[in-house]
């Protein structure tokens, strides 16, 4: 997104905010997007764009050399700057995505989690972090999958991405692209079915709530107690689910979330 959209933005009420009720498989999937990139990280220079409140900041930086945070939203940049005031590797900065102030080549691993969707001129983007990234440096993107039948789009947003639309925008910018996905759809059970139902007809007819705290309301009835989301990641926190590669030759719906793997030759 701009400067100027941005500003008439709030993005902290669309953030996982640090202390709003979470499912467990809300907390499964926070946990998951930051343990798979940190098996990339070790010794890495890594910017995470969009960082939000930075919970994963953290995390990442226990092996990495040097950890950046940007995002665009100064409440969210509070959020970490409280978390991580004084921890030398780990830097806070707001930042524009499509407009990094960084010099080429300064990073080997860029992160951006559950925000591609904001950006309102992805391809400038994506030629960012061209620009940004080492030889051989590596762009891991996790966003949630657009084919996916209870898929609910986020106030702010732009444009969401299919599987084969975004594994084929990167490869046009000379990444080599592997994609992945998590979290296979289940409708096991007669609940499952029912709040499937429930949130595809909310969806539909424009009730979904707009924020994270309305959601949260919603979650506690039809899903039980929740828990609040923590200011830092942590090892056993919740379960690990590892992204399994994907066909992108036909729709890939039998996923709630997309990860995408794009490295620059070196």
């Amino acid at each position: 997104m701009t400067n100027a959209t941005a500003a008439a933005a709030d993005y902290t009420t669309v953030t996982e905010t640090p202390g709003i009720g979470a499912t467990r498989e809300q907390l499964t999937m926070l946990y998951t997007r930051y343990r798979y990139a940190a098996s990339f990280c070790a010794g890495k220079t890594v910017l995470e764009v969009a960082c939000g409140a930075g919970q994963g900041l953290g995390y990442l930086a226990q092996s990495a050399k040097a950890v950046v945070g940007g995002d665009i939203d100064q409440g969210n940049l509070e959020f970490a700057t409280r978390v991580y005031k004084g921890r030398d590797n780990i830097e806070l900065k707001k930042i524009d995505a499509h407009q990094m102030p960084f010099e080429d080549k300064s990073f080997d691993v860029l992160l951006l989690y559950e925000a591609l969707y904001y950006l309102e001129d992805p391809d400038r983007f994506f030629r960012e972090c061209r620009r940004l990234l080492c030889p051989g440096g590596l762009l891991l993107i996790c966003t949630v999958n657009r084919e996916w039948s209870d898929f609910n789009p986020s106030p702010f947003s732009h444009r969401y991405f299919s599987a084969k639309e975004l594994s084929e925008s990167l490869a046009g910018y000379g990444f080599a692209v592997e994609t992945l996905a998590a979290f296979p759809v289940r409708r096991e059970t007669a609940k499952d079915r029912v709040v499937s139902l429930v949130k595809r007809t909310a969806v539909r007819l424009h009730l979904m709530p707009k924020t994270m705290r309305g959601k949260q309301f919603l979650k506690r009835i039809f899903l039980g107690k929740l828990s609040p989301l923590p200011s830092e990641i942590k090892d056993g926190m919740a379960e690990y689910r590892p992204p399994v590669p994907v066909d992108t030759c036909g729709a890939v719906d039998g996923f709630k979330v997309l990860f995408v793997k794009a490295t620059l030759p070196g």
